[in-house]
């Protein structure tokens, strides 16, 4: 009697062998790519730096990029970047107490919702 159609266990076997050997050599390359770059990431090397961002839509952003002693504020929209003012560096002010009205709203929601259990 014929062997019913179907793959067999050493097929599978072999396949996931295959997978995993192509998967750790590509875990190897990103780790010894890592190490030639001097435990850097990617595109972080060089004198300009991404300060921060905030996202004004779906498609719209404002970074504040560092080059050297200056700071850029870059309008960001689907195929187009903007200048929109330069600065010199500076220090970021600390986020303060006045500045998490949405953080205390959730709290004051969750601790009434405690209390009514």
């Amino acid at each position: 009697m014929p062997e019913p159609p179907g793959v067999s266990l050493t097929t599978m076997l072999q396949t996931l062998f295959g997978l995993a050997a192509v998967i750790g050599v590509l875990f190897l390359a990103a780790y010894l790519l890592r190490r030639l770059n001097g435990g850097r990431g990617f595109g972080s090397n060089g004198p300009m730096r991404v300060v921060g961002g905030l996202m004004i839509g779906t498609r719209e952003r404002i970074v504040l990029v560092e080059i050297g002693d200056t700071w850029l504020v870059v309008g960001l929209v689907p195929g187009q970047i903007r200048t929109l003012h330069t600065l010199p560096k500076g220090e970021l002010a600390t986020a303060g107490d006045g500045e998490k009205p949405f953080a205390q709203w959730l709290k004051q929601i969750a601790e009434r919702r405690h209390e009514e259990r």
